[in-house]
């Protein structure tokens, strides 16, 4: 990449940029689609809760208790040790995989992504989502053959988990490019902190 850094919403200049990228790195959730958009976060967050009140966890920390992201809860289930980051990982794999029936795509983003395949380069799902519930939802709407690499929660270590740029450098592996050949699109500072450490040029989304 020759640019550092581009204004925001600077269209001409983004369509620079991906012209000259060969792999393009997309976050899931944001970019791609809205997971818990039919099956609301604050509510798998209470269910990963009682996940850990079933494994004799009641009393948790306040601001374990009153966050409604299920990644919170999962994180300081991971504190607790290896059991309860299991049981709490496959609690919130199997709801996510869930929420794919109802999950509501981002607009545009379908098009991109078939769009992108047509030309020929190289495309990956770079998310803190489980490969389990990205893998189904690309399959239900029929994105299976547009995507190469799926890059995603496999493991019940969040310390895995962007911003540790591990997720961004396993996927420009895979795809078989260094990581100034690519552009990563993602929603957070965590991914834009990932792409950074990664080397590869991050694009905010909003």
């Amino acid at each position: 990449m020759t640019t550092n850094s581009v204004p925001v919403d600077d269209a001409d200049a983004a369509r620079l940029l991906l012209s000259e990228t060969t792999g393009l790195l997309l976050d899931f959730d944001g970019p791609v689609c809205s997971v818990f958009s039919g099956f609301p976060a604050p509510v798998v967050a209470g269910q990963l809760r009682e996940t850990l009140a079933q494994g004799g966890h009641n009393r948790l920390p306040t601001e374990v208790q009153e966050t409604d992201d299920p990644f919170d809860v999962f994180r300081y289930a991971a504190s607790l040790g290896v059991k309860e980051a299991r049981y709490v990982e496959a609690a919130m794999r199997a709801h996510e995989v869930e929420a794919m029936a109802t999950a509501e795509p981002t607009i545009a983003s379908h098009d991109l992504i078939r769009a992108w395949s047509k030309t020929g380069r190289s495309l990956a799902i770079v998310s803190n989502n489980s490969v389990a519930s990205i893998s189904s939802y690309l399959h239900l709407h029929e994105l299976t053959d547009a995507v190469d690499v799926i890059s995603a929660r496999t493991d019940s270590d969040p310390d895995l988990l962007k911003p540790n740029p591990y997720l961004v450098e396993i996927a420009v592996s895979k795809l078989n490019l260094h990581a100034t050949q690519c552009i990563f699109i993602g929603d957070s500072v965590a991914d834009i902190t990932a792409g950074l450490r990664s080397e590869v040029f991050p694009i905010g989304y909003a």
